[in-house]
């Protein structure tokens, strides 16, 4: 085992469990100098990446149907990542962190008990847990806080502790989604007395009237059973008088253990680090191939292809645990890290859901020229935006934003003043007619139907942007291998191990804004 990268609690690698295979397309390609784009490229397949989503596939129907940590078929994912790893010559560390396991037992129930006859509503149908729920009943009254009904409505209902005033104690809280965390919303209602809240969703706009699959996260401390509806029965229990629920909430949370994989490529400045990341774990509900075995597969499948070469900097390849219960391995990592450390990582990259069935090629919108009004990445966040922009104008994919609005693992990243970027190709979110004239696909419906859903197998993995997305991977990975001069000034703006272009290749030079003086040239990129 190697000595820990930072503070905290490591455990070895164990290698004996039975393992899925490797792909065969998975060996180590091209020269060992992998240091241009078109080697990088050629070298992630899509061959090798299938090939790992389909021993992710193996392990969640031999465990379950599931991949969710604290759970067996997590346990194996990671052990699969490391002895990839391995197999290839890292040196691979599993640095665990406790955190709150989340397991549904199947008996929730939710009923309105108003007069004449009772009404019975279906879980994943009417209602769904929040994940990270507490266990417990309830049979109340239900009191409305603070709602914004209607088109357009800018809902903060819940998230401030006025909002409860005079809120009777005792009752159920009917709140609604919108402007703070599900978590904000709970535990204010908890705080003033409710023994139970229904939250439903905004509203305000197609893509939130439905289900949705959420976390009150691994933090929750409300000590009271919440569920989560849809707009129009949230609207419908808001409109009725002397409304009475029945809410039961029959899961298991306990404090368990789980991992994060760690695998460090050295470089010729180890002060300078690269970290590449994406979550490995699954929902409850699934397998989690799509979310997150895209973006795990596309990280795995760059870190074997650059095992053996050196470069400048340091890249520090990452896999999550505990995402779907709030980010939870990638806080515990930043928390872990001293200031020197924090001060060390020059930039982190961010896969999460790049092969999404009703896809948009989606880039974080690191300066905020969209407006999306969570605001701009740290500094050197635009640049690395560009890159990924210079490489899919490079191959003539378009692209558009997509918001750093803090529900994936750069979050703890972009909290503590890393710059970051990354690739997303959409999740519940509804297609717009604008997208579905650019990137094709069907407007009106979710860019992932199978979302936190069983049916996130790999069937359901769109192979055309997961193969796309995954060089892009590899290509920016590389650059910041190479250089991070754009981002953080330490560098010298240009690519010394680029031997040679060829003038005429297909693409010509395209310079990009605030690039720190790189263009892309064919497949390489250059000064």
């Amino acid at each position: 085992m190697q000595k820990p990268l930072l503070t905290g609690t490591f455990v070895a690698v164990g290698a004996a469990l039975a393992l899925p295979a490797a792909p065969a397309s998975a060996d180590v390609c091209g020269t060992a100098d992998m240091d241009t784009v078109a080697e990088i490229t050629d070298c992630v397949t899509l061959d090798a990446l299938v090939g790992h989503l389909e021993a992710w596939q193996q392990i969640a129907d031999e465990n379950g149907g599931t991949r969710v940590s604290g759970l067996p078929g997590y346990d194996l994912s990671v052990a699969y990542v490391a002895e990839q790893l391995e197999a290839v010559g890292y040196e691979v560390t599993l640095q665990s962190f406790p955190f709150n396991a989340f397991i549904n037992l199947g008996g929730s129930r939710l009923a309105q008990k108003t007069a004449p006859d009772p009404t019975f509503y279906e879980e994943g149908v009417d209602f769904s847990l929040l994940s990270q729920t507490d266990p417990g009943k309830t049979y109340a009254p239900v009191t409305a806080v603070d709602l914004d009904l209607g088109r357009g409505n800018e809902s903060t209902s819940g998230c401030e502790p006025e909002d409860y005033e005079g809120f009777p104690a005792g009752h159920i809280a009917l709140v609604q989604r919108g402007a703070c965390t599900f978590q904000l919303k709970a535990e204010n209602a908890a705080a003033v007395g409710a023994t139970g809240v229904v939250i439903f969703n905004q509203g305000n706009s197609p893509d939130r009237r439905d289900l949705i699959n959420a976390t009150l996260s691994n933090e929750y401390s409300g000590g009271i059973p919440v569920v989560f509806t849809t707009y129009q029965l949230g609207r419908e229990f808001s409109r009725t008088e002397d409304l009475e629920l029945r809410l039961k909430t029959d899961v298991f949370r306990g404090e368990t253990q789980t991992e994060n994989v760690i695998a460090e490529l050295p470089g010729e400045n180890p002060g300078n680090v690269v970290t590449v990341g994406a979550h490995l774990d699954s929902v409850e509900e699934g397998p989690g191939i799509q979310d997150n075995g895209t973006g795990s597969a596309a990280v795995l499948e760059t870190a074997i292809q650059m095992a053996g070469a050196t470069y400048p900097n340091t890249v520090r390849f990452l896999w999550w645990g505990a995402e779907e219960s709030g980010l939870v391995g990638s806080e515990y990592y930043v928390d872990q890290l001293s200031e020197e450390e924090i001060a060390e990582i020059a930039l982190y990259l961010n896969f999460d859901m790049i092969g999404s069935p009703n896809w948009v090629y989606g880039i974080y919108d690191g300066d905020d020229s969209d407006l999306f009004g969570e605001g701009p990445g740290p500094e050197g966040s635009a640049q690395i935006e560009a890159a990924f922009e210079e490489y899919f104008t490079s191959i003539g994919v378009p692209f558009q934003g997509t918001d750093f609005s803090g529900r994936s693992d750069y979050g703890p990243f972009i909290a503590v003043g890393i710059p970051a970027g990354g690739l997303f190709t959409g999740a519940e979110g509804i297609k717009t007619e604008e997208e579905a004239a650019i990137f094709g696909g069907t407007a009106g419906e979710p860019y992932d139907p199978t979302y936190h859903t069983p049916g996130d197998t790999i069937d359901s993995v769109a192979f055309e942007p997961l193969d796309v997305n995954s060089d892009a991977v590899a290509a920016v990975t590389l650059r910041y291998a190479l250089d991070t001069q754009e981002v953080n000034g330490i560098g010298d703006g240009g690519l010394a191990l680029v031997a040679s272009v060829s003038a005429s290749a297909e693409g010509g030079a395209k310079a990009v804004a605030g690039s720190g003086g790189f263009e892309m040239l064919g497949n390489h990129y250059v000064r």
